[in-house]
Parts: C-alpha cells; sequence; structure tokens
C-alpha cells in the first residue's frame, strides 16, 4: 500500500493539537484533562488505524499498539519506582549545584536510560530548587542532557540504539561516540552554567536567603526501589518481549506470545507501589498519577498517525541524496517529530544497501555513526521527539514550573541545542579543514550568547536586569530571545 502525501494530515494535525491547543484561551483549560487530550487522539489515531487496516496493513497497525504497550509500561514502571525515591535534604540552589545535577544525570543516561534517568533526577532536581523563582531553564536543560543527549554511551541509554544491539551492533561499538558525547553535552553544561548565573543574579534576596537557610545534610529514603529500578532496566536489557515477527509467520511457540520484559517491569513496579513507604511517594514527592495519564492519552494519537507518516517515509527514502552529512540531518529531523526509534530503524535499514566500509552489522560505519547521532541528539527539539521529553514536562508541571509551549520549547532548543548540534556535525561528521573551523567557531559562539548577559551585568542575587526576564513571555523564550 503506497501512503499518498495527504496521509500526514492526521500526524499535523495531532502535532499542531499539542501546539495550539494550550495556548489558545477557549481550549486551554479543557486541555489539561487527559479525557480531552485522549479524546483528540482517537479521534485522529483511529480513523487511521482503520484506513491502514482497510489498505491491507493490519500488521502495521498491530505493532504501532504493541509498541505503544511497550512504551507506556516502560514509562509507567520508571515513573511508579522513581517515585517511591527521594532525595532528602536540601543543596544550595546554585549554578554549580544545578550544573553539577545534570552532568551526573548525563553519565546516568547511558547507564540506566534517558527515561530512567530522567524520571529518578526531575523530583530531586525540582525540590532542591524549590525555593527558586527561575527554574524553566533548567528542567529545559534536563530534557535536552538527561532526557536525551546522554544517552548515546550504550544501548541501554536509548531506545533507538537497543534497536541496533538487537540488529547485530556490538554493545560496546557506541562507546566510540565518547567524543560527540563529551562535546554536546560539555557544551550544554556550561551554557547551561552562564545562563543560570544570570538566572540567579535575577533572584530576589528573599528567594536567595530562604534556599540557603532551609540547606541540610542530603539523605536518601526509599532505597529499596533501587532494585525495582535495577530489575526494570535489566529487564530492558535481556528479556524478550511479544516476538511479533514469530507471531507473524507462523512460527511462534508459546513463549514468543509472552509479553516477559512488560511483565517484570510491572511487577516491579507493583512491588513498588505496594512495600514503598507512602509518606515518601505522596507526601515527600507530591506523586500523583496526572503526567502519565497525560503521556498515556497523547501518545497513543501519536503512534497511530505516525503508521502512514513512517510508511511514507519509506517510500520517498530511496530517492533522497544520502551521505554521511544527510543521513544525520534526515535522521535527526524526522527524529525530532516522529519517534525516533522507528526513524533509526528505518534509515539504518536503508544504509545495509549502500556500499562502503569498514561496515558494522552489515552498515558502512560512517553511516551508522551519523544515524546513531542524529537519532539520539536530535529526539531533543520537540517535546514529542523522544518518551521522556513530554514526561518531565508534565512532572515539572505538576511540580508549579510554567513550562514553554510546544513552540515555545522549540525556540529554546533551537538557541542552543541546534547551533550546539550543527557545530559538532562540522567537527566531528563532515571531512573538510573549513568545516571544522566552522564547528569551532558556532561552538565559541553558542558559548558566546549565553556568556555576554552574564558579563555584562552584576552577579550577586537581585541585581538589575535589563531584559522582561519575570514577564510570562520568558516561559516560552530564552533569555535574550527577543526580549529586553
Amino acid at each position: 500500500m503506497d501512503v499518498p502525501w495527504w496521509g500526514l494530515i492526521p500526524f499535523v494535525a495531532m502535532l499542531g493539537a499539542i501546539a495550539v491547543f494550550p495556548l489558545v484561551p477557549a481550549t486551554a483549560h479543557r486541555w489539561e484533562q487527559p479525557r480531552y487530550q485522549l479524546g483528540l487522539a482517537l479521534a485522529l489515531g483511529v480513523p487511521v488505524a482503520a484506513w491502514m487496516i482497510l489498505g491491507g496493513l493490519p500488521g502495521a497497525v498491530a505493532h504501532a499498539l504493541v509498541e505503544y504497550s511497550q512504551f507506556i509500561v516502560l514509562l509507567l514502571s520508571l515513573f511508579i519506582v522513581s517515585g517511591g525515591i527521594y532525595l532528602a535534604g536540601d543543596l544550595p540552589a546554585h549554578p554549580r549545584t544545578n550544573t553539577a545535577f545534570l552532568a551526573v544525570g548525563a553519565v546516568l543516561a547511558s547507564v540506566i536510560g534517558t527515561t530512567g534517568a530522567a524520571m529518578l533526577l526531575i523530583r530531586p532536581l525540582l525540590n532542591t530548587n524549590a525555593e527558586r523563582r527561575h527554574r524553566v531553564h533548567t528542567v529545559v536543560f534536563a530534557i535536552l542532557i538527561i532526557a536525551n543527549c546522554g544517552g548515546l554511551l550504550t544501548p541501554l541509554g536509548d531506545p533507538p540504539l537497543f534497536l541496533g544491539f538487537l540488529r547485530g551492533v556490538p554493545f560496546t561499538w557506541t562507546l566510540q561516540l565518547l567524543p560527540e558525547w563529551l562535546f554536546v553535552n560539555g557544551l550544554l553544561l556550561v551554557v547551561y552554567f552562564l545562563l543560570d548565573l544570570r538566572r540567579y543574579a535575577e533572584e530576589s534576596p528573599e528567594s536567595i536567603a530562604a534556599d540557603e537557610a532551609r540547606v541540610t545534610r542530603l539523605r536518601l529514603e526509599g532505597q529499596v526501589n533501587f532494585v525495582f529500578l535495577a530489575m526494570i532496566v535489566l529487564a530492558v536489557a535481556f528479556l524478550p518481549s511479544l516476538d511479533l515477527h514469530a507471531i507473524e509467520t507462523g512460527h511462534a511457540g508459546f513463549t514468543a506470545f509472552i509479553p516477559w520484559r512488560e511483565l517484570v517491569m510491572l511487577t516491579a513496579a507493583v512491588v513498588s507501589l505496594r512495600a514503598g513507604d507512602p509518606v515518601v511517594r505522596y507526601h515527600h514527592n507530591g506523586f500523583t498519577w496526572g503526567p502519565i495519564r497525560e503521556v498515556a492519552a497523547l501518545f497513543i494519537g501519536i503512534f497511530l498517525t505516525m503508521i502512514p507518516a513512517l510508511r511514507y517515509l519509506s517510500q520517498v527514502a530511496p530517492s533522497l541524496p544520502l551521505n554521511e552529512i544527510t543521513f544525520f540531518a534526515f535522521t535527526g529531523g524526522l527524529s525530532s517529530v516522529l519517534d525516533n526509534a522507528p526513524t533509526y530503524v528505518t534509515f539504518f535499514e536503508m544504509a545495509r544497501e549502500l556500499p562502503g566500509d569498514p561496515r558494522v552489522a552489515g552498515v558502512p560505519e560512517v553511516y551508522l555513526v551519523a544515524i546513531s547521532l542524529g537519532s539520539v541528539f536530535c529526539g531533543a527539539i520537540t517535546y514529542i521527539g523522544n518518551g521522556p521529553n513530554f514526561m518531565v514536562k508534565a512532572v515539572a508541571e505538576h511540580g508549579g514550573v510554567s513550562m514553554p509551549s510546544f513552540g515555545g520549547y522549540v525556540v529554546w532548543t533551537f538557541r542552543y541545542l541546534v547551533p550546539t548540534l550543527v557545530a559538532m556535525v562540522c567537527i566531528f561528521v563532515a571531512d573538510p579543514a573549513w568545516a571544522h573551523l566552522v564547528g569551532w567557531v558556532m561552538a565559541v559562539g553558542v558559548v558566546a550568547v549565553a556568556a555576554l548577559p552574564v558579563i555584562g551585568r552584576g552577579r550577586g542575587p537581585g541585581a538589575p536586569v535589563a531584559d522582561a526576564a519575570n514577564t510570562p513571555c520568558d516561559v516560552a523564550t530564552p533569555p535574550g530571545g527577543g526580549q529586553g
């Protein structure tokens, strides 16, 4: 079945609703309620599923629903287990403290996955900054670093890399991407530190005094949940799920019908919920079901409307001009709006048909590097590029942080992340010497954009500022992004 261009309309409409409805007064209040989000998702997704089934692609719908279920089970399990872990005490919310949080998260993302690291650290990060007024930039960079860019170094870090591992990429191959990992995450941490210096200077003396007065020694509560977290990570790494291929081809045994991985993850979540300390979960962490309900409601529509979008991509992909630069651009650009895992697989399989040595899992290595970098790093460009992005946003909003809209978040990423990635491509992917020079100039420019406001102003708490940083526009607009 060939999908015409207009088959993309439901997916574009779904993205448009996520971007626009929270901003329109007539729809904003209702959009906050998951039942309205679910209603729209089903209104767009069910007709698409029916179209695909009637068009002879029931397997594509089955795959989408199974992948959605696996996705939600992983997020739900990590959400529940991390909700039982509480970092008691309070650190001073200094720029160096927040930067250290993000740096630890970048490392953890490659060990326990971007979703696990994000769910584990977002609440302690919010608690540490509870007395500060300016917190949006901290959550945005947590999405960039912890929920995405940190997960490049192992197949456990991000779902696309795990799919590559299942297709024959050696487990340790991604470790060779350490230079790119260090460059992107290091540059983002420097930029964040400079931005946080500025934001810290804008805090009122009262907020700073309250933060300093509440500093207490750290202690960890709910440690038993680390056992359940380990169960989830090990299940992702080593246990199979439904074997749809075997089922479809008629070669499935009894075990192929059992989602072992999801059963273990749900078991860990249920035991954590039952055996954990309810005071830690509900009182200290302020645990609610709102964030996971929102994600579950929206992503059923995204997964279903994405079926024809991915099909259309596979149709036009062979006509695309493909080299290491365009592999990164196409994989990254599409990973920012489509789920990055199937996008990775689409270009991975395409690259297998191209010549080139050396090869890894049948793919020319230079193309595999570009596909891996694009799918992991560019999943951070929008809220829907990678699963944990929306979860972090939802948790932050339930914690009282007024997060940017869909479009407002994209403004942030195009100001800081996209130039960082372009610089990385120029330095590590492109061949010409002039491209390397351009990359380093761009990297210096990204730092300069963040540093100039700090250099030009006093750094003390309560120092006067020239821009309208405290207006509602600041939620959607990065520092220096069109204000003042």
